[in-house]
């Protein structure tokens, strides 16, 4: 006991010297040792109580613990490149490293809209697709990396592949109305069947007018009587998704999208090219 007294009178010396001349040590035990400096500490004007400072041994704030989960936190919303470590910096999407140069494994997380630097919504521009496209592809092409690592070699044919698959998508109109609601969570039934008897007449009478046509003329005006229907179904697909009236959306692409351009526009290409 006496050692451990002279142990400590130093230290508590040193505390009468900070602390005001008010306060005043209570004797040390054991158990009142972290209890009783904490108090102190707390009842001091050289320590303000905003920092609420807690020296206790049974304090729930462990700064090992939250430098940890810190760490963490940090490490799993840090991208960083594969082969370089480097971190993704910018808002392009991290499909490549600026650092070394090398294509990234393929990140689900990233839509084909985040691709293309594009507000997830249907009405899109579309003109700057195309070039856009092309500059991933200088980065991305299989071709590019033919004599590095087989790893490599399969992100960039991973990469390759998405990059077309999202610039086709998003290029008609009715792939990117498809695609939009499978990110809200909604499978679209392709081959659903029309069941308005109004939308159905229109298309019986859109095939029956193809069948009828004898030469290109006539099928030119077929189509351009499809494309303002086509356009009448888009923009009522691009107002019930605004008004996130998904029901109404899926509705609208079944039953005048898929069904009008599915079975009827190839049929009427075909017949223009053949020019018959």
């Amino acid at each position: 006991m006496y050692k451990m007294m002279q142990l400590w009178t130093p230290l508590s010396t040193v505390f009468r010297r900070v602390l005001p001349t008010t306060c005043c040590l209570a004797s040390f035990t054991a158990n009142s040792q972290f209890a009783s400096l904490s108090s102190h500490l707390q009842s001091s004007s050289r320590v303000p109580l905003r920092y609420g400072l807690d020296f206790s041994p049974y304090s729930k704030i462990s700064l090992l613990s939250f430098c940890s989960q810190s760490a963490a936190k940090l490490d799993s919303t840090t991208k960083r490149c594969w082969n370089c470590l480097a971190e993704a910096t910018g808002s392009t999407p991290f499909l490549y490293c600026d650092s070394c140069r090398s294509i990234q494994p393929v990140d689900l997380s990233i839509d084909y809209f985040k691709i293309f630097g594009l507000e997830k919504k249907y009405e899109i521009e579309v003109d700057g697709l195309e070039g856009k496209y092309k500059d991933w592809q200088k980065k991305l092409h299989p071709d590019l990396v033919h004599s590095k690592s087989e790893k490599e070699r399969e992100y960039a044919a991973e990469q390759s592949a998405r990059v077309i698959d999202a610039y086709r998508t998003l290029s008609k109109p009715l792939s990117r109305a498809i695609y939009i609601l499978r990110l809200e969570g909604v499978d679209v039934d392709e081959e659903q069947t029309v069941s308005d008897p109004e939308l159905l007449t229109e298309i019986m009478e859109i095939r029956e007018a193809v069948e009828e046509a004898t030469d290109s003329q006539a099928l030119n005006q077929v189509q351009s009587r499809m494309n303002e229907k086509l356009e009448e179904t888009s923009d009522s697909f691009a107002n019930a998704f605004q008004r996130r009236n998904l029901d109404e959306a899926v509705t609208c692409l079944c039953c005048s999208c898929n069904v009008i351009m599915g079975s009827t526009t190839l049929r009427i290409e075909e017949m223009i090219t053949t020019d018959v």
